[in-house]
């Protein structure tokens, strides 16, 4: 059925949309469609065009959104080896022991099961491409977590190096973004050109394989970028750069464009191969914007947010609010917007149940749901549900205890608690504005009481807080073996 809806966009012009709705009650359990979920780093609401950003331009990601369903009050954690811990693991990330994104407190608990292993399970291929960032000692790789194909870089960002496991190969920290090095299954290769371009290459060229093979898969593409340092190919940076910004917020907006071309080449090779109809392509982001200031000009400003007042590592809307758009042709709608309140932890159910994967006895509680009756049928019922945000991070051998109540957030559909003080009515005031504890004891003390209990039955399941660091860095010491023992050959890139 088409439908022609009239709304205002973010520049308050008139706008016509023809929409297409799915259709409603087409059960979606086992359909066992592919799945590939593409993550960036860092991006938040406003880093994109069909957003309201007036000086990006996204155009492929823009059309991506007008043909999706979005999930417009979506939710993940503040920062991104938590997020990353929460899609796997369907619970919050401190059930896994994730409560930083480095001190060794980054690593998935090895007693999560991932759902990547459930998918193997039920037939599904399985492959990541770019950030994993749950652990680079041997045990927590993602060879060892479900993924049959492994095309990564390590630790958080390319080139990061931290006290502890935490650290990426040893090039990588001179030769930033280009060139890099990355593990490709059990041996480390040498690309060429730029990371992201890279990461795309390597994930169409397996995605290809598996289309031809007529076997279902799951392709992660996580990418670094738009994680600082702010590096982008000089082509990408130049628009910005002659209309007069610093090098850094050029840097950082190239990234997202160079994003979208990728995207783009995405899109263009699912045209070729027909994959459209049997695939569900998500685009998200791992936490809210990074990015709040740059220079135009010589001058200080303010970058565009989406209206947020906060970014990345904030337990406020800003941290955890992102974009999520779901394109499933012929099955989900275009142009469908469900404003119920979803989150990360969701995945894991979701899709295990498209798949037709079972959860084995002995696998985690998981706190999320599936997201089928909302795909299925926008205007489902979806009961009211209380989300757990905490921005973690505290120092280690810190008493978590003590960072209870700092940088944390319970949310409902309707409001956000935060840090213990204050109260938002985000259906009311979705840029919380003005702080309401006071009038509302009643709902402060019903999402205090819901903290509490949160908070109690997950401190002991917090297992990496009293780990000593490692002696060796893992990813160094594999490079460096390699190196002595067969060189690192250069990576062919995939045909596609």
């Amino acid at each position: 059925m088409w439908i022609r809806t009239v709304f205002l966009n973010s520049f308050g012009l008139a706008l016509i949309l023809s929409c297409v709705l799915p259709v409603e009650g087409r059960p979606l359990a086992g359909t066992r469609p592919n799945i590939i979920l593409v993550m960036t780093d860092d991006q938040g609401m406003g880093d994109l065009s069909c957003m309201g950003n007036k000086v990006l331009r996204t155009p492929n990601l823009d059309r991506f959104y007008a043909s999706s369903t979005r999930f417009t009050d979506f939710h993940v954690s503040p920062t991104c080896a938590p997020t990353r811990s929460a899609i796997m693991s369907g619970r919050h990330e401190f059930k896994n022991g994730v409560t930083h994104t480095i001190k060794e407190r980054e690593r998935m608990a090895l007693s999560t099961t991932p759902f990547p292993r459930l998918l193997q399970r039920a037939g599904y291929r399985t492959g990541i491409f770019g950030k994993w960032h749950l652990g680079d000692e041997d045990a927590y790789q993602p060879y060892n977590r479900g993924f049959g194909e492994v095309f990564i870089h390590g630790a958080g960002g390319i080139g990061q190096s931290y006290p502890g496991s935490c650290a990426d190969f040893p090039p990588n920290r001179t030769d930033k973004y280009f060139d890099i090095v990355a593990l490709h299954n059990d041996t480390i290769v040498r690309t060429e050109g730029f990371c992201t371009d890279v990461f795309f290459q390597a994930a169409l060229g397996w995605i290809k394989k598996q289309h031809d093979a007529h076997t279902p898969f799951f392709a992660y593409i996580s990418t670094n970028a738009p994680h600082g340092p702010m590096i982008a190919p000089e082509k990408y940076k130049k628009r910005f750069l002659d209309l007069g910004w610093d090098e850094n917020t050029a840097g950082r907006y190239g990234m997202i464009e160079n994003i979208d071309d990728n995207f783009g080449l995405l899109m263009r090779k699912f045209d070729e191969w027909n994959l459209w109809e049997n695939s569900l392509v998500i685009f998200m982001t791992d936490n809210g914007q990074a990015g709040r200031s740059g220079k135009l000009k010589g001058k200080r400003v303010a970058i565009y947010r989406a209206g947020f007042k906060t970014g990345k590592g904030s337990p406020y809307e800003g941290g955890t609010h992102v974009p999520a758009f779901w394109r499933w042709k012929g099955v989900l709608g275009q142009g469908v917007d469900i404003p119920a309140l979803t989150a990360h932890i969701d995945l894991f159910k979701t899709f295990c149940e498209l798949a037709g994967a079972k959860t084995p006895n002995g696998t985690q509680n998981v706190d999320g749901r599936s997201l089928l009756p909302l795909l299925e049928d926008p205007e489902a019922n979806w009961s009211d549900r209380t989300l757990f945000v905490h921005k973690g991070r505290w120092e280690k051998g810190a008493d978590p205890n003590k960072h209870k109540y700092s940088g944390c957030a319970v949310r409902t559909q309707r409001w956000r608690f935060v840090n213990n003080r204050e109260l938002y009515d985000i259906a009311s005031d979705p840029y919380e504005s003005e702080n309401v504890v006071t009038d509302h004891p009643d709902v402060v003390a019903g999402l205090r009481q819901a903290y509490d209990t949160w908070w109690a039955e997950t401190r002991p399941l917090m297992v990496n807080e009293d780990v000593p660091y490692a002696r060796q860095q893992p990813q160094a010491v594999r490079y460096e073996r390699q190196l002595k023992e067969r060189g690192i050959p250069k990576w062919n890139v995939p045909k596609f």
